[in-house]
């Protein structure tokens, strides 16, 4: 498996019951009709009761940690060639416009492990 990472910031007009509705009962159902070759596609909603922060730590820019599992690299390159093309592109381009603070959008590979 492949995994992806994105790093995503609310509008910040929209309240935090507001955001999570709209990203599960829209935007995630855009994303998987866009792009079916996604195997796993998890949302993990920052919620700051209990953080433990230390002095020097910078504020969190972000509201969701999003995670994206794809079988290999290649379904990985696949999905972000399919990303690209211009009709899906436009399409999740405007419905992130609904939903994200698009400048403080980070998405990264990683390589997990597990204990």
């Amino acid at each position: 498996m492949f995994k992806c990472i994105a790093l995503l910031r609310r509008r910040q007009d929209l309240s935090r019951e507001q955001f999570i509705d709209y990203y599960e009962n829209h935007h995630s159902k855009l994303m998987a009709e866009l792009l079916p070759n996604i195997l796993d596609y998890r949302r993990n909603y920052i919620n700051l009761d209990g953080a433990l922060f230390f002095p020097k730590a910078t504020e969190l820019d972000f509201d969701v940690i999003t995670e994206l599992w794809f079988a290999d690299r290649a379904a990985y390159d696949v999905f972000l060639a399919k990303a690209n093309e211009p009709e899906i592109f436009q399409r999740m381009a405007a419905d992130e416009e609904n939903l994200f603070d698009r400048d403080y959008t980070r998405l990264f590979t990683v390589d997990e492990t597990q204990t």
